[in-house]
């Protein structure tokens, strides 16, 4: 990941970025104000420092997702205007389809600013601000970025586990059988984490964690770009929201 303005930004600056963009999607259901989110998250995307291949990665999902949406929005909403496609019990017409066309652009403009801006948010930086700025339990927090931490560790001992398993025939044979080693496999592995739970206690418990007067080796800081990135967004939110009122679009979800 390229280090850019946003990957340089606080965590908690891009938890609210993403927020604020969300809202000028949010509080309206047309295409104009989440059109326009919509297409300054894809001009910013290479300002959050991920190539076509990684975006690719972590958004192939949201066009299926929002397309079932729009789907069901086209053939549930009111029918208004002409008619485009009557076949049997399907029917369009101009204004569901055009609602469709809302809540497709409308999913994707709520979803990417959220998936995008928290891939490019390390852990530990977001357990700093979180505990220095927010004052949260610092014991609590930091258990939360050991737990996340340690996931991927018994993700990878319950394939070895798995493996080792089923190269001594143990794995395999009758539902039942296979049942007994489900369990077996699982009972080890709970007995795995409670032996690194305990040992990560100690040494949370040597490192003074939770006792008053902790200094921080990594302190975390707000700056000026910080405080650029969250008017750029806030300019695009208000955008959003000015534009669908001059076009005649905005349909507020309350009210």
């Amino acid at each position: 990941m390229r280090s850019t303005l946003v990957v340089r930004c606080n965590p908690l600056t891009k938890i609210g970025v993403a927020l604020i963009l969300m809202v000028g999607a949010l509080l309206s259901i047309d295409l104009v104000s989440a059109g326009v989110v919509f297409v300054f998250c894809l001009l910013a995307l290479p300002a959050t420092g991920l190539d076509l291949s990684a975006a690719a990665k972590r958004l192939w999902f949201l066009p299926a997702g929002a397309l079932l949406a729009a789907w069901g929005t086209a053939l549930l909403a009111e029918k208004t205007g002409p008619v485009v496609v009557d076949f049997g019990p399907i029917l369009f017409t101009t204004g569901s389809l055009s609602a469709a066309a809302a809540i497709f652009l409308r999913a994707l403009a709520l979803a990417i600013p959220l998936i995008v801006l928290a891939s490019t948010i390390d852990p530990r930086d977001l357990s700093d601000a979180l505990i220095q700025h927010l004052r949260l339990p610092e014991v609590v927090v930091v258990s939360v970025l050991a737990a996340s931490r340690l996931l991927g560790l018994l993700v990878s001992e319950w394939q070895v586990l798995s493996m080792a398993r089923r190269a001594r025939g143990v794995a395999g044979g009758s539902l039942l059988r296979r049942t007994h080693s489900l369990f077996s496999g699982v009972f080890v592995l709970l007995v795995v984490s409670i032996r690194r739970a305990t040992t990560l206690a100690m040494a949370m418990e040597g490192r003074a964690f939770g006792r008053p007067g902790r200094t921080w080796r990594r302190r975390s800081h707000f700056g000026i770009r910080d405080l650029v990135v969250v008017l750029i967004s806030l300019a695009v939110c208000a955008l959003a929201i000015v534009a669908a009122h001059l076009l005649g679009t905005w349909n507020p979800i309350i009210g």
